[in-house]
């Protein structure tokens, strides 16, 4: 996840990530210079603080060459840099008479310290590096304990403690927000994968169920046109308008359901409703035709099923008769039942035939059972299809209401 930053010292930012010794560097070598400025100023000025009235000794400039020199370091070994510093701020305390500045050094290393660390380190170095500093100074230095110079030393350690820790604290804070995002933007792109994928598989299931049916039919009454079409050209006939009723309806589901591809607000896309228990009559006259004899019993109540229910529904009885004139047998009979029992539905469709879906041994067969099952577990209910105790087969279906 990459941010874009349009501010004006956007290089200058992109330049301190990327040299990060260089950037320490640069800063060392500017708080070595503010620390000699301030050394030749004295805040005890006859009229305030006066600037040239009195000069460092070379001690004092060795101890803040090298307290400038470990801040170069100080990202990378931030204790070690701190214990340094601390140590010639003490040196400096104890001996320098003029006092330097060489706390800063210890200032900057115990801001980095509360930067990089947690807060209970940050207490803990911090309220011994106060202690420490202030304590000498008060006690040991040329000063009076009630000195600025020492409540000073108090105050800007203090300060340098709590901005480390504020500054750490807003970094995790802004590291949370972008995990979060490019948490969120995987998740996005994973959901937007899933639901490419149960809408290929609904649409394949919707295809299979409706290709399936009306194809079978379609063999079905060809096969009875081609046997009766010398002697009783009139039953030819008949079953050769249902061949044709048959694919209209094949080609209109059809149409139906590509039409889901197209993109929203197409003009083009099909509006009818799904098909549902409302046409289950329709359904089994279609197989009556093609000679299964179906008997059906529908007990719902008052309260209408939900869509996904009601198609869910009309699709495993459509299959599960699909495969019983696929596979029963010519003289096989067929019974669908449709029962609400408390908050489910019940559908079940049994069969007298000698038969089962299993019998086929066309390669990729049985891909009608296993959508039954995909659309009814994807409501939350269940499905089984199996043999029945002396013969014939049975498709039971609990889809909740």
């Amino acid at each position: 996840m990459t941010t874009t930053d349009p501010g004006p010292f956007a290089a200058c930012r992109q330049w301190t990530r990327t040299h990060p010794l260089a950037t320490d560097a640069v800063l060392a070598f500017g708080a070595f210079v503010a620390m000699v400025v301030g050394s030749f100023a004295d805040p005890h000025g006859p009229h305030g603080p006066t600037f040239g009235t009195r000069t460092p000794e070379p001690f004092s400039l060795l101890l803040m060459l090298l307290g400038a020199a470990a801040l170069v370091f100080r990202r990378r070994q931030p204790r070690a840099v701190l214990a340094v510093t601390c140590g010639l701020s003490l040196l400096e305390l104890t001996t320098g008479e003029p006092r330097a500045p060489v706390a800063m050094c210890a200032v900057i290393s115990l801001y980095t310290v509360a930067a990089r660390t947690d807060r209970p380190t940050t207490w803990r170095v911090g309220l011994l590096t106060m202690a420490g500093l202030t304590g000498v100074a008060m006690l040991a230095g040329p000063l009076p304990w009630y000195a600025q110079e020492n409540i000073g030393i108090f105050a800007w350690t203090g300060m340098a403690a709590a901005a480390g820790d504020a500054v750490r604290s807003r970094r995790a804070f802004v590291d949370a927000i972008r995990e979060r995002a490019e948490r969120a933007e995987r998740t996005r792109e994973e959901e937007a994968r899933r639901r490419v994928a149960e809408e290929r598989l609904r649409i394949a299931r919707d295809l299979h169920d409706v290709v399936a049916h009306h194809i079978a039919l379609v063999n079905v009454q060809a096969g009875v046109a081609a046997h009766v079409m010398d002697k009783r050209p009139d039953q030819a006939k008949e079953a050769l308008a249902h061949v044709r009723d048959a694919s209209r309806s094949a080609l209109n589901e059809l149409r139906a359901t590509v039409g889901l591809l197209r993109q929203s607000g197409d003009p083009e896309a099909p509006t009818e409703p799904a098909p549902g228990l409302a046409v289950l009559d329709e359904l089994a006259d279609t197989f009556r035709h093609a000679g299964l004899p179906v008997r059906v019993i529908v007990e719902l109540g008052r309260e209408p099923l939900a869509a996904a229910v009601d198609l869910a529904a009309y699709r495993v009885i459509q299959e599960a008769l699909t495969n019983v004139r696929k596979h029963a047998g010519p003289e096989a009979k067929a019974e669908v039942s449709v029962v609400r029992v408390g908050p489910s539905v019940e559908v079940t469709v049994l069969d007298d035939g000698g038969g089962s879906p299993a019998d086929s041994a066309a390669p990729g067969g049985g891909h009608g059972l296993l959508g039954m099952r995909e659309r009814a577990t994807a409501l939350g209910g269940s499905c089984f299809a199996g043999p029945r105790f002396g013969g014939g087969y049975r498709v039971h279906a609990i889809l909740p209401a």
